[in-house]
């Protein structure tokens, strides 16, 4: 039996979704080795999403099943509403699952990805949106300039050979300086990544007084939430490792991929520049303590202790030394 009525049935009004999710996907299972700054990281990526993003939006973020400390850090910042909305996975069940849920749940009219290691800089979302609107047949725009292999933009090289007014240029028209300053950012040898740049020519794409580079990143992109739908779902059965699947959707759809000859973000990988590690946001979150509950004796804390002090000791000798 229900006493009363229910008080929002006075309501007449309900917040408005902005034009533009904001959307990142975290994931830092614990606080060492490879994911001693990931807490660090994942705040200077927020941080510059709130203090260099001029136009309206929501933010939107997906945590993968990260630590206790993560999560404590994203709760405060959803209470204090600087994020809108805070999906908290009890599992990690990959990038190509959280995409299918955000593409699926965003409520903008564009979705605006990121991963949790893109630094934002003063108006990247105008510039990503000024793309959108010269190309309404944009299916992905990143805002940086990227070396992409022509096989996953074929149909975008296709429509500027249709284009009288579009002028195309290929050949080395990235720098290495450039090219290196973000692939050094995802782990890759110096000499990997020097033989795929000499290997590899970039095709701009000339039109209206502007330069874009042809293809774009899946680490971070503007796409119209409508293009997105139709590439569900994204195959999601390992947690990394089949990203691609949404590059070839696009192009095999017609869409364009692009990105910007200027950089309006870039990727920081597991450690925050140090230029910004002065920032008065990067203080550590309180660490609450571990519960015990299911784990077994994986979830007794001095053993957990033992095992990441010996991990942190083997990654750094493995990477750092």
């Amino acid at each position: 039996m229900r006493v009363g009525q229910n008080p929002a049935k006075s309501i007449d009004r309900v917040a408005q979704a902005k034009r533009v999710t904001v959307a990142v996907v975290s994931y830092t299972p614990f606080l060492g080795g490879y994911y001693s700054q990931g807490l660090e990281v994942l705040k200077v990526c927020l941080k510059s999403i709130w203090d260099n993003t001029e136009q309206p939006y929501d933010l939107l973020v997906f945590d993968n099943a990260s630590c206790l400390e993560v999560r404590a850090y994203l709760i405060e910042k959803r209470d204090e509403e600087l994020i809108q909305y805070l999906i908290l996975s009890d599992k990690n069940v990959g990038k190509g699952a959280a995409w299918n849920f955000i593409f699926g749940a965003a409520p903008g009219e564009y979705l605006a990805y990121a991963d949790s290691d893109v630094f934002f800089y003063p108006g990247w979302l105008s510039a990503l949106m000024q793309v959108m609107e010269t190309f309404p047949e944009a299916g992905m725009v990143t805002g940086m300039p990227l070396l992409n292999p022509e096989e996953f933009s074929t149909n975008t090289v296709r429509w500027a050979q249709q284009k009288p007014e579009v002028r195309i240029e290929r050949g080395q028209l990235l720098s290495w300086e450039d090219y290196w300053h973000h692939a050094g950012t995802l782990g890759v040898e110096e000499g990997k990544a020097r033989e795929f740049y000499e290997r590899h020519e970039a095709i701009c794409l000339n039109y209206r007084g502007q330069k874009y580079f042809v293809g774009a990143g899946h680490f971070q992109f503007l796409a119209r939430r409508e293009v997105l739908l139709k590439v569900l779902p994204v195959p999601s059965e390992r947690p990394m490792g089949q990203m691609r699947n949404l590059d070839i959707a696009i192009n095999k759809m017609g869409y364009l991929r692009l990105c910007t000859s200027q950089w309006w973000l870039e990727h920081m990988g597991n450690t925050p520049p140090k230029i910004l590690k002065d920032t008065s946001d990067l203080q550590k979150a309180a660490r609450p303590a571990l519960s015990h509950g299911k784990g077994g004796v994986w979830r007794w804390k001095p053993l957990r202790n033992l095992l990441i002090r010996m991990y942190n000791k083997s990654f750094d000798i493995l990477y750092r030394n």
